[in-house]
């Protein structure tokens, strides 16, 4: 049997202090990675409702739509500006893509460049 110092019932010197140290930072992280992730799945969705409708629009109805929700996400100008709309012939399908950098500050590590590659195809 272990016999302990008397006041001390076996707890930690910390108590719950590094679980919630680690959980702020898991938060924290969520935070600084999960902002832009979710703006780029806004997008691409958008770029799937768009294509949808790609038999009764043209391109440029198509674009100004696709640029419009670009800008209410406050997502990069290089979005906008690598955005492409192509009808492709065999099988009849348009595609919709674009590719964009976003940089996420880290305290104490530096930048990190995130690179995300939205994309969508539907029949015509």
């Amino acid at each position: 049997m272990v016999s302990l110092p008397a006041g001390r019932r076996g707890e930690g010197k910390f108590g719950c202090l590094v679980p919630l140290v680690i959980l702020g930072l898991l938060l924290y992280a969520g935070i600084l990675f999960g902002r832009p992730w979710f703006r780029y799945q806004q997008w691409r969705d958008e770029f799937h409702t768009v294509a949808g409708f790609a038999e009764a629009l043209p391109d440029s109805a198509m674009r100004v739509r696709i640029e419009a929700r670009a800008d209410s996400l406050r997502l990069p100008a290089a979005a906008k500006k690598k955005l492409t709309i192509q009808r492709l012939p065999n099988p009849p399908r348009v595609e919709i893509r674009s590719t964009y950098t976003e940089t996420v500050h880290i305290p104490w590590y530096g930048d990190k460049v995130l690179t995300f590659t939205p994309f969508a195809e539907a029949p015509l």
